[in-house]
């Protein structure tokens, strides 16, 4: 059975034509890879698992108290069954936190990227998200300069591009299954909107990417974490790097009684980058397969539309 490959990204120094090969290869087939090597500690990973778990159990009404309606949960908390996949008629069951970027409130994106809210209730909670914010963004840079090289652009191509991205760390708390024949899943099947999607934490079943019309699950040992591309950087890319669709499926065991949780950090472009096809990325085989110009932030905005979070 096919699997989404794991590479070591320290091989990006070392060996880097042949890592730049063979990742590229990996997103052109699965638009996924799991990567390790990447040096973000132990402690940083465990200590903001146990911040947001914390959180998380904290009494509804307390956490009620950081939901901010009307705002699409771009900060603070967003309760269970509200975000719905595109086209589907069951919200998925989960609830989840938002950490942005923490930018100067003169900034020219101020208007459209609010400032963090922190959970009073939970020490430690914006020491650890943000650090594992900061880790993931900085890793995230990594691997998009691997991505610029395999489409012929500059290492540094994407730099400017995200060094001020509306991107989002994004806890997530998939509650004990309780009855048995629900319609809902933890998390139906969707694409990601962003450039790409680092997950810390997929080690619990459940994760699965359609590949040539069948699921593959995805669980990860070690320090691996699953990188995967979103839909921007599929337009970006004109449909070189898929943004494949994949799911968190209900477990068929014991486990549907545990709680699941993971953490995905949404990388962003900054919200003015326009997502016009690469020339590099257009070729007889893969003619342009968009004409209309549109900017990330409006990109954004209308998939949060579809999702039901606006």
């Amino acid at each position: 059975m096919k699997h989404v490959p794991t590479l070591d990204i320290r091989r990006y120094d070392s060996d880097r034509d042949a890592f730049v090969a063979e990742i590229g290869a990996a997103y052109r087939e699965f638009g996924f890879c799991c990567i390790s090597g990447h040096g973000i500690p132990r402690e940083l990973i465990d200590g903001s698992y146990d911040v947001f778990q914390r959180f998380f159990a904290l009494p509804t009404e307390t956490k009620m108290r950081y939901h901010v309606p009307g705002s699409g949960g771009a900060r603070g908390y967003t309760p269970f069954k509200v975000e719905t996949a595109k086209d589907s008629q069951y919200a998925d069951l989960k609830e989840f936190w938002h950490i942005g970027r923490e930018i100067p409130r003169d900034s020219k994106f101020a208007d459209v990227m609010p400032p963090n809210i922190w959970p009073a209730e939970v020490a430690d909670f914006r020491r650890y998200g943000y650090g594992l914010y900061e880790a993931l963004d900085q890793l995230g840079t990594r691997v998009l300069r691997a991505l610029a090289l395999h489409i012929d652009q500059a290492e540094d191509y994407f730099e400017d591009k995200t060094d001020v991205g509306n991107s989002i760390l994004r806890p997530i708390h998939y509650p004990p299954i309780t009855q048995d024949n629900i319609p809902n899943v933890r998390a139906g099947a969707h694409e990601d909107i962003n450039f790409i999607t680092l997950l810390v934490g997929a080690s619990a079943e459940g994760l699965e990417v359609l590949s040539h019309g069948e699921w593959l699950p995805i669980t990860t040992e070690g320090d691996a974490i699953v990188v995967n591309i979103g839909d921007m950087l599929q337009r970006l890319s004109n449909h070189v790097y898929p943004s494949t669709s994949h799911r968190v499926v209900n477990p068929q065991n014991e486990n549907a009684r545990k709680p699941r949780y993971s953490v995905p950090y949404f990388l962003h472009p900054n919200p003015d980058v326009m997502l016009d096809p690469l020339d590099s990325c257009i070729t007889p085989d893969n003619p342009r397969r968009y004409d209309s110009s549109i900017s990330s932030h409006q990109y954004l905005l209308q998939r949060l539309r579809e999702i039901k979070l606006i």
